[in-house]
């Protein structure tokens, strides 16, 4: 436990560069800035190879900032299948880490994290790089967009209705634990 917070990893999920995001919300539902990273793997890998690398560091991830929920972007329909399949497959190796955990695990549109971040769920990357940027108050913006895409999500998750009863009720723990 974080001092009465709840941290939230969220995940732009992506073969080539998948963006990892940290924040936590605490009893007053204000978010603050963890960390952001950028998990590479090489196009020329084959693709056993490519998940476990992505598998490896996505458990480190999840290792050194415990966190207690994670926020995914959900795959949607788009022109390219390998690229809407490689993102499917980051994806699911995300999730089932999550799973194994036992955290809780959500999953937004891209419309979804646009609207929460920016108000407009047709925003396009630099104005979420520069919602995240003002929101977090960041000295400078999360590069490349996968990253600043990660925290979009987890900003997203600590405000979207989905999270508000499970937030609750996280908070709801650690105030029954501080009491006794």
């Amino acid at each position: 436990m974080f001092g009465g917070e709840m941290r939230i990893l969220g995940i732009d999920p992506g073969l080539t560069r998948c963006g990892v995001g940290i924040v936590d919300l605490d009893n007053n539902r204000r978010t603050s800035f963890v960390g952001v990273h950028v998990i590479r793997t090489p196009p020329t890998a084959d693709l056993p190879t490519r998940l476990f690398e992505l598998e490896t560091q996505l458990r480190e991830l999840f290792d050194t900032y415990q966190p207690q929920a994670v926020a995914i972007e959900r795959v949607f329909s788009q022109h390219n299948v390998r690229t809407a399949m490689g993102t499917a497959q980051a994806s699911a190796v995300a999730m089932l880490i999550a799973a194994r955990l036992g955290l809780d695990i959500a999953m937004y549109t891209p419309t979804e994290v646009k609207a929460s971040v920016t108000g407009y769920g047709r925003a396009d990357k630099t104005q979420i790089t520069a919602m995240v940027t003002r929101l977090l108050n960041l000295k400078e913006a999360p590069k490349p967009a996968d990253a600043a895409d990660a925290l979009a999500l987890a900003l997203c998750h600590a405000w979207k209705g989905q999270g508000n009863a499970r937030i609750a009720q996280h908070m709801q723990k650690i105030a029954a634990v501080s009491a006794s």
